[in-house]
């Protein structure tokens, strides 16, 4: 019986382990199936890139079209710093002071500072207290003269900035007196909007090309970027803000890739790095004009209207070819292609274009899920995010220990725009000599460390903390300028920028980070992110692959 019992419960363990084979069986389908989507998609993209860097070296290396396109990349980088860092002029805080103007009633003649000696209470050392005023009275200018006035209250009929030459968001808002704003939700506007158009327009690009994406980041930064300058309170300023970051990060990631994708060898990373070069010279422009123009409505208003000067990428802008390609549409990229040759008066074999075809559906059917799901994208992805959210939690780190200096807020923007200018150009030279990957690397280190000792120096050493500060943003500046152009060069043309959308992601996330960190005075909370991912950058990038 005993036998007959077990002989009865064995076909009931069976099914559990054929359930188990075959999901075992399953999930390695899954996977040879991916493997073989990705050796698919690599061996389509070497054969793209050979046919294509042939036929870019036919039509000349850096010609006229080439120089153009260069051309058409760099000028908005311009006013994508003038909006992205247009906040750190529009919100300069002046001296509230209560609007007493019911004295005027009965002393229409009074000048305005004999209204505030009547109206206001002094502090101790003789300076009008903000935020507070006296009681209104009935009584005549003689006796209020005579008497004076004792009784205080808060401010119950606005307030007036005497001192204040510009027009700034705080007083044209009203943002004092218990209406501050908290200036980090700003930054956290425009962080977010980094975050989510990193997303979007990674995704708009990949399936609709370069040229249109590009299109609508302009289209964006028409809208929200002039717009600013109409808004009637501060959440339709957010709102503002919050669009055109993501119009600048759809810009930013757009224009990269065409460059990759249109320039071979050096002149691809060289296209690259120079664009962001153009980003210190914004800034410059921006200080320029913001000590310039007194009114925040009119600082949009300019830089806004030399927006439109860009409708004319309509005609002109090309799509890329290698997108074209890898989308199946061969017709329109060696339409392209031809016309970039007429341009360098140049002349494409046409044994060369006879070479181009469409590749195979599962060649090009890839989605972001590629990232999580393949092997080999996923360690790229995953280091590209680890030194993303390392760079951007420390230069932002960096850039909120600025305001601790009590340094001119003009002067402090333009030597850090001049300081970040030669950063990103040397590291031309750094790439060449030394690689990418190591360059990267090393310098990335730098940064991170001299921000931990940022964090953890006696404050009392004003000028040696300083000195730390501009060393750190220097390396900094260095690094983003290498990041786009290694990132570039690892990631599939179908994938390109997603890829480049996801590592603004993680670099956002990391800024966002460091201003709660800051803001809760968890300095070494903060300094440990700055040193961790450090040891990691050397473990994740040799998972990386470039030049």
């Amino acid at each position: 019986m005993a036998r007959e019992g077990n002989f009865k419960t064995e076909p009931h363990s069976q099914p559990p382990s054929s359930s188990s084979n075959q999901q075992e069986a399953g999930e390695h389908l899954r996977s040879w199936s991916l493997e073989k989507l990705l050796r698919k998609l690599k061996a389509t993209e070497t054969d793209l890139d050979d046919k294509f860097t042939s036929i870019l070296n036919s039509l000349g290396h850096f010609g006229t079209f080439q120089q153009k396109l260069v051309a058409l990349t760099l000028l908005p980088n311009l006013l994508s710093a003038f909006f992205m860092f247009a906040d750190i002029f529009v919100f300069t805080v002046p001296k509230p002071y209560c609007n007493t103007s019911w004295i005027l009633a009965v002393g229409p003649n009074l000048t305005e500072a004999e209204q505030l000696n009547l109206t206001l209470p002094r502090d101790t050392n003789g300076s009008f207290l903000t935020c507070l005023m006296y009681v209104p009275v009935t009584w005549d200018l003689d006796d209020i003269i005579q008497f004076g006035l004792n009784y205080t209250q808060s401010c119950s009929n606005g307030w007036i900035y005497p001192e204040s030459k510009r027009r700034s968001v705080i007083n044209e808002f009203d943002l004092v007196c218990g209406e501050e704003l908290n200036r980090e939700a700003v930054h956290t506007t425009i962080l977010a909007g980094l975050l989510i158009g990193s997303l979007t327009f990674g995704f708009i690009s990949d399936k609709l090309g370069r040229y249109t994406s590009i299109l609508l980041s302009i289209l964006g930064l028409m809208i929200f970027g002039f717009g600013t300058a109409f808004v009637g309170n501060l959440n339709q300023y957010l709102f503002f803000r919050f669009g055109v970051s993501q119009a600048l990060v759809g810009f930013s990631i757009n224009s990269v890739s065409l460059a990759s994708e249109w320039l071979v060898g050096e002149h691809r990373a060289h296209a690259i790095i120079l664009g962001q070069c153009f980003y210190p010279l914004g800034i410059m422009l921006l200080t320029a004009l913001a000590y310039s123009v007194p009114h925040w409505r009119l600082l949009f208003l300019l830089g806004g209207s030399l927006v439109f000067s860009l409708i004319f990428y309509i005609c002109i802008l090309p799509e890329s070819p290698r997108w074209l390609m890898m989308k199946g549409q061969v017709e329109e990229a060696k339409r392209v292609l031809c016309f970039a040759a007429r341009e360098n008066k140049k002349n494409i074999p046409l044994s060369l274009l006879g070479k181009l075809h469409a590749p195979g559906k599962k060649a090009t059917k890839a989605s972001v899920l590629d990232f999580y799901n393949n092997r080999q994208l996923r360690k790229v992805i995953l280091a590209i995010g680890c030194v993303g959210f390392t760079a951007g939690h420390s230069y932002f780190t960096l850039s909120l220990k600025m305001r601790d200096f009590d340094m001119n807020l003009y002067i402090s923007q333009m030597v850090s725009a001049m300081m970040e200018l030669p950063a990103r150009l040397g590291s031309i030279f750094l790439f060449e000599q030394f690689g990418r990957k190591w360059t990267l690397a090393v310098i990335l280190l730098q940064g991170t460390f001299m921000n931990f000792l940022v964090l953890n120096f006696p404050s009392d050493l004003k000028s040696v903390v300083v000195l730390m500060v501009f060393v750190g943003r220097f390396s900094l500046s260095a690094w983003i300028a290498g990041f786009f152009t290694y990132t570039a060069e690892l990631l599939p043309t179908v994938l390109r920028t997603t890829g480049l959308g996801l590592g603004i992601l993680a670099w956002a996330s990391g800024a966002i980070l460091s201003i709660t960190l800051i803001n809760q005075s968890l300095t070494p909370l903060s300094s440990s992110l700055c040193l961790i991912p450090s040891s990691t950058v050397w473990s994740t990038i040799a998972c990386t692959r470039g030049p």
